[in-house]
């Protein structure tokens, strides 16, 4: 399956991931939810890899997840449904991978709330999964979300990084010719 390929630029590039492809299979931490499929086993890999520690925490109910930069720590709401843990954990790697701290200047937090989930959203959704749960659901974000096993705000970041040109979607279009991270004919 392709994966969306990413400029040097941003951070982590290297570390794109496709659902379908299988990476090794570290040791979860204790006191998380159940990790069963390749894409849960690479996002506890990936911050072990970059040295971001996780932590399952009683959380108010309107708070799902966070980061600490200073301390490189992600804390996860206990109790989360696996798809829901999954979308959060790769939200708050997003924050991790861009150095995000928290910032009450609305501006700043609505560009660093969006640029993480759309992170998440390239490194959980395979552009050609998408494509076909798109034609089965005609482009329903919630029926596509529960068929990818990720949340609707997952999906709906996928959709808002894809430009239709035609019968064409370029993945992460940029100003330019040849400017974009991928480029599929659909036809």
């Amino acid at each position: 399956m392709s994966s969306p390929a990413s400029s040097v630029s941003e951070p982590l590039a290297m570390m794109n991931y496709a659902p379908s492809r299988a990476p090794p299979t570290p040791n979860p931490p204790t006191s998380s939810p159940p990790m069963t499929t390749p894409i849960d086993r690479h996002l506890i890999d990936l911050a072990d890899t970059i040295g971001v520690t996780l932590e399952y925490v009683p959380m108010p109910p309107d708070r799902d997840g966070e980061y600490d930069h200073e301390a490189r720590r992600i804390r996860l709401r206990r109790g989360m449904s696996a798809r829901h843990h999954r979308s959060v954990l790769a939200h708050e790697l997003g924050h991790a991978a861009f150095g995000d701290t928290p910032t009450r200047f609305g501006p700043v937090h609505a560009k660093q709330e969006r640029r993480a989930e759309e992170w998440a959203a390239l490194r959980l959704i395979d552009l050609d999964d998408y494509r076909h749960l798109e034609a089965i659901h005609n482009g329903h974000a919630g029926a596509i979300a529960v068929d990818l096993d990720v949340m609707r705000s997952t999906v709906l970041a996928f959709q808002a990084v894809l430009e239709r040109l035609g019968d064409t979607v370029y993945v992460r279009p940029r100003m330019g010719a040849g400017m974009w991270s991928h480029r599929e004919e659909i036809a």
